[in-house]
């Protein structure tokens, strides 16, 4: 669907660069959509993806969001010819923030982000599968930072690979140009899964099903503080924890979620 049919509930946008499919199931759907580009992100796309994000985050009926890419490929990474230009095109959107900007919204973000990993992932768009929270891949896919072979280094990506890749590893890639297989890359962390194309879609509504079983608040609250914890030292990261903890005792969700274990039911959540 075009950006003006945007996801029930939520503002239509001119989006050129994505497609943002009706909330479905508890679940907002995103895809890259430049497969003539192998959905290379550049400055358009990341000021829409920042909107996208921004509405399904406001969306009281989203439980998750599945990011994935139009076409053979998920991202083939920085728009070099968008750079090489020196800019954007013309974008009736204002501007919400850069790439960096986009990159810590989706570690911050406050509902589960599942990257849907269709094809190729390089560079920057490797850094978005870094920063959702699940990542399912297809056996096809390779995964890569191919940055250094055109004189560059993947700087930003850098923040969010060294959280879910070992240090060494990650060095190998990143000074190597390395591009890993999608087994590879489930074995060093960057993906929860890899699985035959035919079987994609199934592994990915494996995880939004169990999510959207969840508590939205529980979900909610456990983000936040995950993220919130995450580069704190241990006697930061437990008084803040325990603060956290009190804010989850305080829900409707968890007294519902006490009852129904006691009555021997599935919960019914409020969301509040």
């Amino acid at each position: 669907m075009s950006g003006a049919e945007a996801a029930a509930g939520a503002p239509a946008r001119p989006y050129k660069l994505l497609r943002v499919a009706p909330v479905a199931d508890g679940v907002a759907r995103i895809a890259l959509d430049n497969p003539a580009r192998r959905n290379a992100i550049g400055v358009r796309m990341v000021n829409e993806l920042h909107y996208a994000l921004s509405d399904a985050f406001g969306d009281a009926t989203v439980r998750s969001i599945v990011l994935t890419g139009e076409g053979a490929g998920f991202c083939a990474g920085g728009d070099f010819q968008q750079m090489a230009a020196g800019g954007a095109d013309a974008d009736e959107l204002p501007p919400r923030g850069d790439y960096a900007d986009l990159l810590l919204a989706m570690v911050r973000a406050p509902k589960p982000i599942v990257a849907r990993v269709n094809g190729h992932a390089m560079g920057g768009g490797l850094g978005l599968v870094a920063a959702s929270h699940f990542a399912v891949g297809v056996l096809e896919a390779k995964l890569g930072t191919p940055e250094i072979d055109v004189g560059l280094f993947p700087m930003m990506i850098m923040a969010v690979l060294r959280r879910v890749v070992p240090q060494r590893r990650l060095l190998e890639m990143m000074l190597f140009g390395e591009k890993l297989s999608a087994e590879e890359a489930v074995r060093v962390g960057l993906l929860n899964r890899a699985v035959p194309a035919a079987e994609l879609d199934a592994a990915v509504l494996d995880i939004t099903s169990k999510l959207g079983q969840k508590s939205p608040v529980a979900l909610r609250l456990g983000l936040e503080a995950f993220a919130a914890q995450e580069d704190l030292e241990l006697e930061r990261a437990l008084p803040l924890l325990r603060e956290r903890l009190g804010a989850c005792f305080a829900t409707e969700d968890f007294a519902e979620g006490i009852a129904a274990f006691l009555q021997k039911r599935p919960p019914v959540w409020k969301g509040r």
